[in-house]
């Protein structure tokens, strides 16, 4: 048992056991290399002096590699476990890690979080998730100079991983002018720095560049815009997070404005389901009196009645393309994945 506070080293450990800090070493990361009996009689050694094996950390600045792969998320971390779409792109990169033998590390956006904790140096290189416009941490990273990917997001210097937001939100919107709506109103996400349900105003719009939800609501006006179609900023609706409380304020607020409308174009999935609960509770009929659209292809977007026409973007498919190109050390090049307009009964 190590009676002190200090930490044991992999040398003083050798010198306790008398044996090599190769042996020692290699029965923590490499037991092939021990037969079964002296790998069990050095854990458990190690055990009973309170040593739990050689320091990553250490182990990093020795070879230069730690078989950690980092994502730098653009929210919270509790944001990325319950959306849906997060989870997805998250499930893609965590089987293709398993796979390869290296482990996940999440490091997640926090405007509280000013301090210094240095973990971004532990990844061997960086899947760039989302804008990073309020992270702090997004600097720290870039600074490491490892190699980075990024998703739904351009970051010049950068290779992406993409699908084409406007192409597929063009899509989508085409379908549902087919019907001739007189009323569209759009509820959209992230489209302008604000925390609050609110319409949005020319002015305050994110740029094309940072952000994907731009893109899509230029498909989606390019689309009107083709149909003889204008739709005024007050008939577009900003929601700061892809959240079901907040999705469902925002599709009250559009459903019982006047004129009302008779079709609204969502953003995410779960911004079309809460509108489509919405509807339900105001007695409107979905696709009778009122079309709704989504974006994502979750899986509740089949499940929901009626069924949700909307765009499959194949998020866990972004994740595993992403974690097989950045361990390729494939950092070179933009990819842009297929993505599908899936059209359902509630259009």
């Amino acid at each position: 048992m190590n009676k002190n506070n200090k930490p044991l080293t992999l040398k003083k450990v050798a010198e306790v056991l008398n044996c090599s800090t190769a042996t020692i070493s290699n029965a923590f990361n490499r037991p092939d290399q021990l037969s079964a009996s002296l790998r069990e009689r050095i854990l458990s050694e190690c055990k009973r002096i309170g040593y739990h094996g050689p320091n990553i950390t250490a182990r990093t600045l020795r070879k230069g590699e730690s078989g950690v792969i980092g994502v730098l998320l653009s929210d919270a971390l509790s944001y990325h476990f319950t959306d849906p779409v997060a989870n997805q792109f998250l499930q893609g990169i965590s089987e293709v890690l398993e796979k390869n033998n290296k482990q996940l590390l999440l490091l997640s956006s926090s405007s509280n979080n000013t301090n210094t904790s240095g973990i971004e140096a532990l990844p061997d290189g960086f899947i760039i998730y989302g804008s990073q416009e309020r992270n702090p941490l997004f600097e720290r990273v870039i600074q490491q100079g490892k190699p980075c990917i990024t998703v739904d997001i351009d970051i010049e210097g950068y290779p992406s991983i993409n699908i084409d937001n406007y192409q597929a939100a063009y899509d989508i919107a085409s379908h549902v002018f087919l019907s001739e709506p007189l009323q569209p109103a759009i509820l959209g996400l992230k489209l302008i720095s604000s925390d609050r349900v609110c319409r949005i105003t020319q002015a305050e719009l994110l740029q094309e560049s940072h952000s994907i939800s731009r893109r899509r609501l230029n498909g989606y006006l390019a689309a009107a815009k083709n149909n003889d179609l204008d739709i005024s900023p007050n008939r577009i609706w900003h929601i700061p997070e892809n959240n079901y409380q907040l999705a469902y304020q925002a599709a009250h607020e559009a459903l019982t404005s006047l004129p009302m409308p008779d079709a609204v174009i969502c953003m995410s999935d779960t911004i079309a389901i809460a509108a489509m609960a919405v509807a339900r509770e105001l007695n409107l009929d979905v696709p009778n009196i009122i079309k709704i659209v989504g974006f994502d292809d979750i899986p509740e977007a089949s499940r929901v009645t009626p069924p949700l026409t909307t765009v499959c973007q194949r998020s866990r498919e972004k994740g595993k393309v992403a974690a097989v190109q950045l361990l390729a050390g494939n950092t070179e090049q933009n990819t842009i994945l297929p993505s599908e307009l899936v059209i359902r009964l509630s259009s």
